[in-house]
């Protein structure tokens, strides 16, 4: 699958984070298994990742801007390491509205690197990245 605004190069920025919260993310899914409610694994996350000494802040804001003014405020579930959005769900399947999700939050900030888990019936993973030369070529 082709990333909007990514290269190849671009997806493996800050692989090894990426890769440790990955192995949180299994570990948290072995442990508690699927139904919970997001609030559950998001929380579960963040305990696994402050036992690996991984910094990571809950509901990092988010200001969208139309030019210089602010049109919404949004919450992304986890920053890690001020380097990696981390959006939780628990679906059944992730949907390409959840994909969008992640890639506005990377086009509205400076973050250049995001990952999608979803705790639901089957474990899933999307890694995102979109370069921060790219977002100012496009106005975002």
């Amino acid at each position: 699958m082709t990333d909007r605004g990514c290269n190849d190069e671009d997806i493996y920025k800050h692989r090894e984070l990426t890769d440790a919260i990955i192995c949180c993310f299994y570990t948290v899914y072995n442990t508690l298994g699927f139904g919970f409610l997001e609030k559950v694994y998001e929380n579960a996350l963040l305990l696994e990742l402050a036992k690996r000494q991984i910094t990571a802040t809950a509901q990092w804001p988010i200001t969208v801007y139309y030019g210089e003014n602010p049109v919404g405020d949004y919450f992304a579930d986890i920053l890690v390491e001020g380097k990696v959005i981390v959006e939780v769900k628990a679906v059944k399947q992730l949907a390409p509205e959840h994909e969008s999700q992640l890639f506005n939050y990377l086009r509205a900030t400076e973050i250049e690197v995001g990952l999608l888990l979803n705790f639901g019936p089957q474990p899933q993973v999307r890694r995102r990245s979109f370069d921060n030369r790219r977002k100012a070529s496009r106005g975002g």
